[in-house]
């Protein structure tokens, strides 16, 4: 295993809020650590793990040490961009969630159906399917 990404992290003001979020929006599970303001994010089956490989990766959810992000303002720091089967579908629950539009569900060929959110504390994440809108593959078919 060598220069994989195999841990994320999201830093948040109100950190069980964005942990209800992710866990309604995504189905997160979130487990505190100890007594540090950190909980250890399971993103589900086929994730790398301690005890081998998997097609995805698990993260962290820590308190955020400074201004949350300002909604249109710059990425600071690395994004994420989630694998899902209904980017539509999922970006619509994120609104009503207290996630707010980054970039609208779209398609690009070749690529697949793609959106980003905010969550409820400004951070950017993507979603994306390799199903275009029309039913498609994004490599056509």
């Amino acid at each position: 295993m060598s220069n994989l990404v195999v841990h994320f992290e999201i830093h948040g003001s109100d950190p069980e809020r964005l942990a209800d979020f992710y866990s309604s929006l995504l189905g997160w599970s979130f487990q505190r650590f100890g007594e540090m303001p950190y909980w250890v994010i399971d993103t589900g089956d086929g994730s790398i793990t301690q005890a081998g490989p998997g097609n995805g990766i698990n993260g962290g959810l820590t308190q955020r040490q400074g201004p949350a992000p300002a909604v249109g303002g710059p990425v600071n720091g690395c994004n994420l961009v989630v694998g899902v089967d209904d980017v539509d579908g999922l970006f619509a629950k994120g609104l009503e969630l207290g996630g707010s539009e980054a970039l609208a569900p779209a398609d690009m060929p070749g690529v697949g159906r793609l959106a980003y959110l905010h969550d409820p504390d400004g951070n950017v994440f993507g979603l994306i399917s390799n199903v275009l809108s029309d039913g498609t593959g994004a490599m056509g078919g």
